[in-house]
């Protein structure tokens, strides 16, 4: 099973899912009073109320009519306004993850296992919090 991000912006995040021989789409939906998780156009899930409403999802891909097997994956979201390029008027979630058993499918920002990562140089940390880059680019204009 793999999985990448094909939208996402402040009140859509829509992830392609191959699992084996078929292709699923997991929709995340922010409305004025409620989000929802739907696959395959399907609503799997919905939380209501103006705060803290649900950030985690459990879903299961090819279940018994019985209920049993599958595969079990996890939905993280955090749905707080990413910072990261104000100049562009871009709007985007802070975080996403998908998560299976084995790991994680894919992942975005504040839910990215590399995001949690220590810099190891000021350098490095002026990178990852602000952006700056500097003393890598050899073409420099005189």
């Amino acid at each position: 099973m793999h999985a990448e991000i094909v939208r996402l912006s402040l009140h859509h995040v829509d992830i392609k899912i191959i699992s084996g021989e078929r292709m699923h789409v997991l929709q995340w939906r922010r409305n004025l009073l409620w989000d929802e998780v739907l696959l395959d156009g399907k609503r799997q899930a919905a939380s209501r109320g103006l705060w803290g409403r649900e950030n985690v999802y459990g879903l299961v891909f090819g279940r018994d009519l019985d209920g049993s097997g599958g595969e079990q994956v996890m939905f993280l979201i955090d749905p707080g306004l990413s910072s990261s390029n104000w100049s562009s008027g871009e709007q985007r979630v802070k975080g996403v993850r998908l998560e299976g058993r084995d790991g994680p499918l894919v992942s975005y920002g504040t839910l990215d296992p590399k995001s949690l990562e220590k810099p190891a140089t000021f350098s490095d940390w002026m990178k990852k919090s602000m952006g700056m880059n500097w003393g890598t680019d050899i073409s420099r204009p005189h």
